[in-house]
C-alpha cells in the first residue's frame, strides 16, 4: 500500500516543489520510492499550470535535485488519498485545516520544519514564526538557497517518520 506525502505552499512554484524534490531524492535513497508517493500543491490556484520559479529550478538543479514541476491548487478531495498533508507555514496550515473535511483529515497536517529538531533554536523576534518556511518569492535567489536548507535540514526528520509509518503498515 503506497504512503502518499504532498508538500503544500501559497502558489505551488518555489517552496512546496522544492520540498518535494528534496524529499523524494530522500525517498529514493532510503529505497522507499516503490513504497511512498510523492507530489505538492498550492492553497490557490494563480500559477496552476506553470512550471516552477525560475530560482527554485536553479536552486535545486545546481544542488542535485530534480526540478520538473507543473504548479497546481490543491483540493480538499485529495485528503482521503492522502496519509501526510505537510505545510510549509502556518498560514497554509490553516487554509488547509479550513478546507480539511474531517477532523481525521484535519489531523493529517503538520508542518514541514516540525520535523527539524533544530528548527526555532534561538530564534529571535522577526525570526517568523519558528517552524514557518518563508516565502522567498519577493526576495534574492539568497531566500531560495535559504528555503532548500531549511527543506534539507526537515527532510531527514520526516522520512524518518514516513519510514515508521510504512514499517507499520507492512508489518
Amino acid at each position: 500500500m503506497t504512503y502518499r506525502v504532498c508538500f503544500v505552499c501559497t502558489g505551488n512554484i518555489c517552496r512546496s516543489p522544492m520540498a518535494e524534490h528534496v524529499f523524494r531524492a530522500r525517498v529514493a535513497e532510503a529505497g522507499l520510492a516503490h513504497l511512498v508517493e510523492v507530489d505538492s500543491a498550492g492553497t490557490g490556484g494563480w500559477h496552476e499550470g506553470d512550471g516552477a520559479d525560475p530560482r527554485t529550478v536553479a536552486v535545486l538543479d545546481e544542488n542535485g535535485y530534480g526540478s520538473a514541476h507543473t504548479a497546481r491548487q490543491f483540493r480538499a478531495s485529495w485528503f482521503p488519498a492522502l496519509d501526510l498533508v505537510i505545510a510549509l507555514d502556518e498560514g497554509h496550515a490553516r487554509e488547509l485545516r479550513r478546507l480539511a473535511p474531517t477532523p481525521e483529515d484535519a489531523a493529517k497536517i503538520r508542518l514541514l520544519r516540525s520535523y527539524d529538531p533544530g528548527a526555532g533554536a534561538g530564534a529571535g523576534a522577526g525570526a517568523g514564526a519558528g517552524l514557518d518556511v518563508p516565502d522567498p518569492y519577493y526576495g534574492g535567489r539568497d531566500g531560495f538557497e535559504e528555503c532548500l536548507e531549511m527543506v534539507e535540514a526537515a527532510s531527514e526528520g520526516l522520512l524518518a517518520a514516513v519510514c515508521e509509518q510504512v514499517k507499520e503498515r507492512t508489518a
